[in-house]
């Protein structure tokens, strides 16, 4: 029965959804019957509304910030969350869970396949909010720490492997100094590309890029993520925790496609994508569910001209 039904659904988004190519039509597939799957829930989740659910996850970190953690906090919000469980140094991203459990090590990314039991599991081209609703980490985490005499500029970057292949979307130093070059002036600019002591792995080996040196000998007057880090250790409890709070004090982001910038996206204010290459450009993600994510302002960037024309546009 499963099987059928798997295959029906995707005919289905086939002939509703005409112009979605290829592969694609299986992650809209699996959407639809994870949403069908929730009807299971009806009684618990609308008439008797007690703590029941329970929601364990170590998948890609984009995938829990845009479906996972908002799925969470629905039913936190619901009276219907019992517990919850993810990677190490996540407590502060479930700070509303009743019981959250740090139980994974590692993420795997291929542990979210066919696991349907949060509506929206994937990627797609229509999602069901009805079970979703955003964390308001902005508002939990801003505080008077990480405050400065010019509007605060995240730049959020990434150097690692994608898709099995080099590095694909990513600032390079050339591209760093340009963004840097135009904005120091009017920006107090932090830069972001976390160790891979800093963050929980998963499938995609983190590279070095150099460029942390270079920016220190070239650009003082940008403060990096890692060394401030390092000034506060004592009062956070992981570099997630360290994020959020400069991220929450922060309107202005630039950032590179995957977790980085959907962290990025949850705190109002502007955040131009980098992304040359992913499903979200087909799926048009950067339209519909990551400006949910707090209102913010998403611009997304194909190319390095198309990233100067927000950068003059917008900041």
């Amino acid at each position: 029965m499963h099987g059928l039904l798997i295959k029906l659904l995707r005919l289905y988004s086939i002939l509703k959804n005409r112009q979605v190519s290829g592969d694609n039509h299986y992650f809209i597939r699996d959407n639809y019957y994870a949403r069908l799957l929730q009807t299971k829930y009806l009684i618990q989740d609308t008439v008797t509304r007690e703590p029941y659910k329970v929601i364990e996850y170590h998948g890609e970190f984009q995938q829990e910030l845009l479906f996972v953690l908002p799925f969470a906090y629905w039913h936190y919000q619901n009276g219907t969350l019992l517990r919850t469980a993810s990677c190490k140094n996540t407590r502060e991203l479930y700070y509303f869970s009743p019981d959250h459990e740090e139980k994974f090590e590692q993420r795997e990314w291929e542990s979210n396949d066919e696991s349907y039991e949060v509506p929206n599991m994937t990627h797609c081209n229509s999602f069901d909010y009805r079970k979703w609703m955003p964390v308001p980490l902005k508002a939990k985490y801003q505080n008077a720490v990480f405050v400065y005499e010019k509007p605060v500029l995240i730049i959020a970057n990434k150097f690692n492997i994608e898709w099995g292949q080099p590095p694909i979307n990513y600032f390079s130093i050339e591209l760093l100094d340009r963004i840097i070059t135009a904005l120091s002036g009017k920006y107090k600019i932090l830069y972001n590309r976390p160790s891979a002591s800093s963050i929980v792995l998963d499938n995609s080996e983190i590279l070095e890029l150099n460029e942390h040196a270079w920016l220190r000998a070239h650009h003082p007057e940008v403060l990096l993520m890692e060394d401030l880090y390092q000034q506060h250790r004592a009062s956070v409890t992981s570099f997630n925790h360290f994020q959020l709070l400069v991220y929450a004090n922060a309107s202005a982001f630039i950032s590179v496609h995957g977790g980085t910038a959907t962290l990025a996206s949850y705190f109002g204010g502007k955040n131009i994508i980098f992304s040359k290459r992913g499903v979200e450009h087909a799926l048009q993600e950067f339209t519909t569910i990551f400006p949910k994510l707090s209102g913010a302002e998403i611009y997304h960037a194909k190319t390095e001209a198309e990233l100067f024309t927000y950068v003059e546009r917008h900041y």
